[in-house]
Order: structure tokens, then C-alpha cells, then sequence
């Protein structure tokens, strides 16, 4: 059994772990790759539409509740006397079909984007953008929901009242927070300003992102419907079948033409050498992240634009942002190298950075709706004191991602079992 733990000073070791066993990283791994995720792609495509939300348009099918069920529109699947509680089971298909569907369309742009070179150019670069098109617009829907939800918890947390009636449903999110809130913690003299302010910025929130959700909703009704959406799905109905590899090099002439051939005889359809480029973009932006300020417990510089008039981002979580953009190509081109499935194998560490950037992004998103918020103009000063508090502290959850990615990215590469 000793000889299972890793030295942490021999860095052969490390790699060898990191890597896993050697597996082949041709053109034909990257062909099988793609067609699983195209056929990804077409089974979630064809459960979204089984269950009905494409044609009737339930606001509940993506919300995190699960309390509109879709305005009964899957009674037809169950007997006639259970339509009450068929009208709630079956919300959980449409938010898992559109969740698959957004990966699967997720994974096929990284993809094409990493591995370009080794595919038809004009297809790869006409295919990319439509899904990074698709992918977005099926996940705003989801983001407000979930923004929502967290803001609601938050005001929750930070005055100490009784739940929100929309957040009287919450799942397990709800219950982690309250674990962490001390029961017998004494109240500071603004608690009960805050109560008075948080109830009416719950209110004004709720209209805002309800309101910004149930146009995202709509969006993506129209795409799903639209021309530009059906010539998608049928590329990805022929990528399942056949993957437009590119088989020869640019087109030259003379002794370069020669040099060429020869070159691509000695690797032609090797995707080491892109997967490793992808990795070194992700190490450089990391590098020039202020990976020294946030592992300290406090990041002054984070509220220097807080009162800013300007509605643009923070100007510190542009390049956290891009660093999680970058994490997930490099993870999404591991997948392609390992020829599994993300549940199948990972590097702990990745993961690990994953959530922490998916952490900061959420908690960003989040200050910034709270801020928008407290610029409604002719709202109560306590509303607008708890807002300020609300920005304070998801501002707060920002750098405490921060911290927790650089905490785990300077750890060594650990593989699951």
C-alpha cells in the first residue's frame, strides 16, 4: 500500500499520475469524441421536445422551484384524475434536457476551438460560433433563476428574518447556508434596518430578474424555433454520422509543398501537441492572475469601484472570467485525450478550480444585479441600504472564490481512481 501515495518532490511521478495510462490521440479519438457529443446533442434535442416546453412555453421547466410545471401541459402522459400532480413530476425532464443540450453544444465548441487544425476549417469555423450562439441563449434562463435564488438567500442570511415566500421550496442550497449562520449570534443595531430594507429589495429584485427571466424564456422559444437553430441541429445530425476531418495540409507548391508532406508523414493527427497549447494558454493567464492578493483575507482594491455610476463589470473579474473559459477548453481537450466521460475521470485539482471560477462567476453576476438594483431611482433609503449589503457581500463570496481557487490550483495534480 505505500507504494500507491505519490512523492510530492519527484515530479515524474506527479505527471505520470496526471496523465493517467497512455491512450491513442489521433484524429480518430477526436472523430469519437465529437460523434458522441453530437449523439449527446440529438438525445437531449429529442427529450426537450418530448416533453412539450418547445411548443407551449412552461415558465417553470428551467426555474429552480419546479412551482409552474408548465401550465399542464404533460397531462396526456399520465391518468386523468392525477393532473395536479402530474403537472408538477414531470418539470424535471424539460431543466435536465436543456442542461444535457447546453453541455452537449458546450463541448462541441470547445472542441472545434481547440482542435481547429486537425478539422475542415471553413466548417469548424462556420459550426463554433453557432453553438457558443446556442449555448448562451439556452443558459440565460437558468442564470437568472439561479441569481435569483441566490440574492433571495443571501437577504435571508444577512437579516436574520424568516424565509422569502418564493425561497420557502429552497433545496439543499438553502439548508447549507442556514448550517453556517450561527443560531445564537448576536444582532448588530443595523440588523433591524436591514430587515425592514431587505424585504422590499427581495421585492424589487424578484421583478427585475423575473422579469429578465421571462424574456431569456422567451429568447430561447424563438430560437429553438427559428431557421438558424434547425440548420444547428442538422450539422449536428450529420456530425454524429460523419466528422469533416482535414486529411491534407494547406495547399503549396514547390519544395515547401515537400516539406510539408513530409511533416505531416511524421505527425500528422497528433492532438497532443493542441491539447498541450490549450494548457499553456490556461497557465498563462493564471500566471498573471493576482493570485498574491487573493489569497490574503481581505482585497481593498475590490471596492474601489463599487459606487461606481459605470453599469459595466468589475474591472477585476474580466481576467478570472477568462481564466475560467480557458479551464474549461483545457478540461474539455483532457476529455478528448482520455476518451472518457467527465464523471468517468478528472484531475481533482481542475475540478476543484472549476467550481471555485463557477463560484466566482455566479457571485460576480450577483453583485453586479444587486448594484443595477440600487440604481432604480426613487427607492426607500432602507431598501437601498440593503442592497449596499447585498453588493458588500456577494462581493465578499468574489474574493472568497478567488481564495479558493489559488488554494487549490498550487496544489498537485491528483487523479480519481
Amino acid at each position: 500500500m505505500a507504494q500507491r501515495h505519490l512523492d510530492p518532490t519527484d515530479p515524474t511521478a506527479t505527471a505520470t499520475a496526471a496523465a493517467g495510462p497512455p491512450v491513442p490521440a489521433d484524429q480518430d479519438a477526436l472523430a469519437g469524441y465529437l460523434r458522441a457529443q453530437a449523439t449527446e446533442f440529438l438525445r437531449a434535442l429529442r427529450l426537450h421536445r418530448e416533453s412539450g416546453t418547445g411548443a407551449h412555453g412552461g415558465n417553470g421547466s428551467h426555474g429552480s422551484h419546479g412551482s409552474h410545471g408548465g401550465n399542464g401541459s404533460h397531462d396526456a402522459h399520465g391518468p386523468r384524475g392525477a393532473r395536479r400532480s402530474d403537472r408538477a413530476t414531470p418539470a424535471a425532464p424539460p431543466v435536465d434536457a436543456a442542461r444535457a443540450l447546453r453541455r452537449a453544444a458546450r463541448r462541441l465548441s470547445g472542441t472545434l476551438h481547440t482542435f481547429q487544425p486537425l478539422l475542415d476549417g471553413d466548417w469548424a469555423e462556420s459550426m463554433r460560433p453557432e453553438l457558443a450562439w446556442l449555448s448562451g441563449t439556452l443558459a440565460m434562463e437558468h442564470a437568472y433563476a439561479s441569481r435569483l435564488e441566490r440574492l433571495l438567500q443571501a437577504l435571508h442570511r444577512l437579516s436574520g428574518s424568516s424565509a422569502f415566500p418564493a425561497q420557502q421550496t429552497a433545496g439543499r442550497a438553502t439548508a447549507a447556508v442556514s448550517a453556517t449562520v450561527p443560531a445564537a449570534h448576536p444582532a448588530p443595531p443595523e440588523r433591524g434596518s436591514l430587515t425592514v430594507g431587505a424585504a422590499k429589495a427581495g421585492a424589487l429584485l424578484d421583478r427585475q430578474l423575473t422579469l429578465a427571466r421571462t424574456r431569456a424564456h422567451s429568447t430561447a422559444l424563438q430560437a429553438l424555433g427559428s431557421s438558424r437553430f434547425h440548420a444547428v441541429a442538422d450539422k449536428v445530425a450529420l456530425l454524429a454520422s460523419e466528422v469533416p476531418l482535414r486529411t491534407t495540409g494547406p495547399a503549396t507548391s514547390g519544395t515547401t509543398a515537400t516539406t510539408t508532406a513530409t511533416t505531416n508523414a511524421a505527425s500528422p493527427t497528433d492532438l497532443r501537441p493542441l491539447a498541450a497549447a490549450a494548457e499553456n494558454r490556461l497557465t498563462d493567464a493564471v500566471a498573471a492572475l493576482p493570485l498574491v492578493t487573493a489569497g490574503s483575507p481581505y482585497n481593498a482594491e475590490a471596492l474601489i469601484h463599487g459606487l461606481s455610476p459605470d453599469p459595466v463589470a468589475h474591472p477585476q473579474d474580466a481576467p478570472w472570467h477568462q481564466v475560467r473559459l480557458l479551464l474549461r477548453l483545457h478540461r474539455y481537450a483532457l476529455e478528448v485525450l482520455a476518451g472518457e466521460e467527465p464523471e468517468d475521470s478528472g484531475d481533482v485539482r481542475l475540478l476543484a478550480a472549476g467550481e471555485a471560477l463557477n463560484r466566482h462567476r455566479d457571485a460576480a453576476e450577483a453583485a453586479a444585479a444587486a448594484a443595477q438594483a440600487a440604481r432604480t431611482p426613487r427607492i426607500a433609503p432602507a431598501t437601498a441600504y440593503a442592497l449596499g449589503v447585498l453588493h458588500a457581500d456577494q462581493r465578499h463570496e468574489v474574493e472568497a472564490a478567488r481564495y479558493a481557487f489559488q488554494h487549490s490550483w498550487r496544489k498537485e495534480p491528483i487523479r480519481l481512481p
